[in-house]
């Protein structure tokens, strides 16, 4: 079946359900589990461009019309403003990301990997270098992980730049992170400028474990705002990679559930995030075509109040999920 479409809050944009998120795809180096198995670990600059132009095509022929990059995903604006050029695709919605440079150097190992910094200077320098890359494909700019003590929210000039962009007719987003999220949202939210809401949309980490912002994206739909879902796989924690042993009686539970609805412990947690009434888009983080195949299978699954009542114990402390978060090797 081909991805549904919805609206994006009430921004006027018609996105698809599913959305392709590029962190995995742009750079040799991340934290999802089993990352350098599926990339096979081929890291020329050549072989990733193809092999990311792959999961592009197959994303679009699918019917995944939305696109998630940001400045930190290495060379990932450039590969995907080399498809897009190439492919021309209409109706594409291209949302990218800044406030993180990428510093590993195209090094899996690198001792550092991004630098953050919410500053204004930052957002002119990486205005110009999405610009670049993406130029009038870019639809949704974001600040790249929004928290309360990143400055991003009470810097009055970077928030009138912000707003300056919109008027010229890009939509403005934030992502967040952290065991903040809630708050940090619900701050956002009541972000004016000159009278007028700045944020269009909201992108935030959702998923069985990490469910702590689950009444703040509720209350930014309500407001108009596009929600956006992040790391529905907890970055591979709730994939069958999980080797962790103290994660074996969740695992045992998530497969009982998936056992009764007939499908995969990976795509039952898809679907769980695609079950929630105030989830625009929800970013598959696939690396590889049978990945993102089997992602698109989650709408097939028939997501029930059983599957709900039973996977809610499933959630974490958010503290606590956010410091083994933390703790992911980079892959």
């Amino acid at each position: 079946m081909p991805v549904p479409q919805s609206a994006l809050g009430s921004t006027g944009l018609s996105v698809s359900r599913l959305g392709l998120g590029l962190a995995a795809l742009g750079r040799p180096g991340y934290i999802n589990l089993g990352h350098a198995d599926d990339l096979g670990r081929n890291y020329s600059p050549e072989a990733m461009q193809s092999h990311m132009h792959q999961m592009l095509d197959a994303a679009w022929q699918a019917g995944i019309r939305y696109f998630d990059a940001a400045r930190s995903y290495g060379r990932a604006e450039e590969f995907l403003g080399n498809w897009l050029r190439q492919r021309q695709p209409e109706a594409a919605v291209i949302a990218s990301k800044w406030g993180y440079t990428y510093t590993a150097g195209w090094q899996v190992n690198a001792d550092v990997h991004e630098v953050k910094a919410h500053t204004l200077p930052v957002l002119q320098r990486q205005w110009q270098e999405t610009q670049a890359h993406l130029g009038a494909w870019l639809r949704i700019y974001q600040i790249h992980s929004a928290t309360l003590d990143s400055g991003a929210l009470t810097d009055q000039a970077l928030l009138r730049a912000l707003a300056a962009l919109k008027q010229d007719g890009v939509l403005i987003g934030f992502s967040v992170s952290g065991s903040q999220q809630a708050q940090t949202i619900e701050r956002a939210a009541a972000v004016h400028i000159d009278g007028v809401q700045l944020f269009n949309c909201v992108q935030a980490t959702w998923n069985l474990l990490e469910t702590s912002a689950s009444s703040a994206l509720q209350a930014a739909h309500a407001l108009g705002m596009g929600v956006i879902v992040k790391e529905a796989l907890a970055n591979g924690r709730l994939t069958r990679r999980n080797t962790d042993p103290t994660f074996n009686d969740r695992l045992q539970a998530l497969h009982q559930q998936a056992d009764r609805l007939q499908t995969t412990i990976e795509t039952l947690a898809l679907a769980a995030a695609l079950a929630q009434p105030w989830a625009d888009v929800v970013l598959s983080g696939a690396a590889t075509l049978e990945q993102l195949r089997a992602n698109i299978t989650a709408f097939e699954v028939r997501w029930n109040n059983q599957a709900a009542i039973c996977l809610s114990e499933l959630a974490e402390d958010p503290r606590a999920y956010w410091e083994t978060r933390s703790k992911l090797p980079w892959n």
